[in-house]
């Protein structure tokens, strides 16, 4: 394991139900490294059907191609509106903007707008 390796966090920070809703908070670098790990939480998250999911951004650092992709998955496996993006900050709006994104998925400055 190179030093690079040993400063990686999991992007998974915690998965919780909160009223009919599934909160994925995620953190750190979103990318082609970890999006397998990505992919499983949120599939995880919508395995009970719950009425949406949310994904917590507020700690995330960095997001890629390959996990905005991962995101677009899960937002197409669940029912219309039942996946919410929370918090996103400068970096990770600017992606959702730069890709268009921000149009196709439901993104809120909160985590409380996206759980209300």
């Amino acid at each position: 394991m190179s030093e690079g390796d040993s400063l990686r966090e999991h992007p998974v920070l915690g998965v919780e139900a909160r009223g009919s809703a599934v909160v994925v908070r995620l953190g750190g670098e979103l990318d082609l490294y970890n999006a397998d790990e990505i992919r499983a939480a949120l599939a995880g998250a919508a395995a009970d059907g719950p009425e949406r999911v949310v994904v917590d951004l507020t700690e995330v650092e960095f997001v890629d191609s390959t996990a905005l992709g991962v995101l677009v998955e899960a937002h197409n496996a669940l029912p219309e509106g039942g996946l919410r993006l929370a918090a996103p900050q400068l970096e990770t709006r600017r992606a959702l903007l730069v890709s268009g994104l921000d149009r196709r998925l439901n993104v809120y400055d909160t985590l409380d707008e996206a759980l209300g």
